[in-house]
């Protein structure tokens, strides 16, 4: 069997329809180079303050990428051998990332049909310059084409973010980071946009496992009280505006449920105080977590940071893979959610708020037209993120996009982010994610629903124009 060079088909994820498909293509040739708005994700900031060349191939493709390695886990295949450290080894094991990426290669096959294969196509061919398939055969080769290329100065990361043509990239960090990087990002005179998020689940959440060691250092680094209501209050506000000083525009809450409640200061000094001596039943922590939800949506109107919530994902349910490798390792599972009752509270409460912005992700999608598309089409404060994690992908975005759209329109949706840890992912993911809206754009214009100068206007909101403005940037 003979195969064509290896390369991207022109016309991938276009419909069948040769209508929809003509218009899907201009479309796209439309906003296809616009620069690259990421408003949320997970990328190193350390790369982009260091500027020093990746490490390996595996270490740039495979060993970020928990999409890739959970697969491969699927299969039977140990962490340890893709080059993942456990927690509890005695002494650090020298790892061969020449083995683990061969190990990834003679299993890409598992890969078909996936986003990630797609992803990984991309990097492969459009950034890297790979001209044949990865497989058993060709592993070495590619390793070795990579690796040359990952230490000439093209591919360091500042060098690849403009590449990339990214206009703002954001990151994550905990609400006691030092944010070291971003500073010295800051301080250096390149002119990369690399921003700060808010994430402060570690000490808004009593059952996170750093709880307890996160409200010491909060403490310690805002000379507040944390005991005492008031101040635990006052050191969120004083780091929130930490972040905001280095360039957070937003917040992110990652929590089970959805639930949301509004106590009295009583009741919130009480939970308080037992939730410092570990003291807390699960449903005292979920009342806590929910009315924090709440504090930090009314601490958003004060600051004016855009509030992101992800909830309906239930994280880490392997716990020996837990136990053994920690978090973000690919065990991370959908749950079924409910919107309309537990976000009653948070909504009476700061819904009606134009000046606030608050954008919900979930990976429960029964919920999408049932409960998400109309809270979001009614309440000005409320928006609605993009097809999240496992719905990333163009059957997912369409879904997405079929269910919403009616009864939320597209303007009380931000766009896309990539959410994603692995660098080189980020083009391949926006563009899937502009292929996509094109074709969903073009398949309204063919349906004679919206005019041709309607769907270009929103190709190039959904490609940067909404998520500028939902996440003020």
């Amino acid at each position: 069997m003979s195969f064509q060079a290896y390369s991207l088909h022109p016309d991938r994820l276009f419909d069948a329809d040769s209508s929809i498909r003509s218009v899907a293509r201009a479309l796209y040739q439309e906003i296809r180079q616009l620069p690259i708005v990421s408003p949320h994700g997970h990328t190193d900031p350390s790369w982009f303050a260091d500027n020093k060349p990746f490490g390996n191939p595996a270490a740039l493709l495979l060993q970020p990428d928990h999409y890739v390695f959970r697969m491969l886990h699927s299969q039977g295949i140990s962490l340890e051998s893709l080059g993942i450290v456990s927690k509890d080894a005695a002494v650090e094991v020298e790892q061969d990332p020449r083995k683990a990426w061969q190990i990834f290669a003679d299993n890409f096959h598992l890969f078909r049909g996936t986003p990630s294969r797609m992803w990984m196509d991309h990097a492969l061919t459009e950034v890297l310059g790979v001209d044949q398939p990865l497989n058993s055969k060709t592993a070495q080769t590619i390793y070795d084409h990579i690796d040359a290329q990952l230490k000439t100065e093209a591919f360091l990361p500042r060098s690849l973010y403009e590449r990339f043509n990214i206009d703002v990239l954001a990151t994550t960090e905990t609400a006691v980071d030092t944010l070291e990087h971003h500073c010295r990002i800051n301080e250096s005179d390149w002119q990369g946009r690399v921003i700060t998020t808010f994430r402060p689940d570690s000490v808004t959440d009593p059952e996170h496992p750093d709880f307890i060691s996160h409200m010491a250092l909060l403490a310690e680094q805002t000379c507040e009280d944390i005991h005492q209501w008031a101040g635990y209050l006052n050191a969120l506000r004083k780091r929130r505006a930490f972040f905001k000083s280095t360039g957070a525009t937003a917040t992110d809450h990652s929590y089970p449920t959805f639930f949301t409640t509004v106590l009295s200061q009583e009741t919130c000094q009480s939970l308080l105080s037992k939730a410092l001596k570990g003291e807390l039943s699960s449903t005292d922590a979920e009342q806590f977590r929910g009315h924090m939800l709440v504090e930090m949506a009314r601490m958003s109107q004060e600051d004016g940071l855009v509030m992101q919530i992800h909830c309906g994902v239930f994280r880490n349910h392997n716990q020996s893979l837990f136990n053994r490798f920690g978090a973000d390792k690919g065990a991370d599972i959908p749950l079924k959610t409910e919107f309309v009752h537990n976000l009653r509270p948070l909504l009476n409460e700061v819904g009606n708020d134009p000046n606030l912005t608050m954008i919900l992700f979930t990976l429960d999608e029964d919920v999408y037209s049932r409960e998400l598309a109309p809270l979001a089409g009614h309440y000005p404060a409320l928006k609605l993120g993009p097809a999240w994690w496992f719905h990333d992908s163009p059957e997912g975005m369409m879904r997405y996009r079929r269910m919403v759209t009616e009864t939320a329109g597209f303007y009380n949706t931000v766009g896309f982010n990539d959410d994603t840890r692995a660098f080189l992912s980020i083009p391949a993911r926006h563009d899937v994610a502009r292929r996509v809206d094109c074709n969903f754009l073009a398949s309204l214009v063919c349906e004679h629903r919206i005019t041709e100068e309607e769907a270009f206007d929103l190709a190039h909101e959904l490609t940067s124009g909404l998520a500028k403005k939902a996440y003020r940037l």
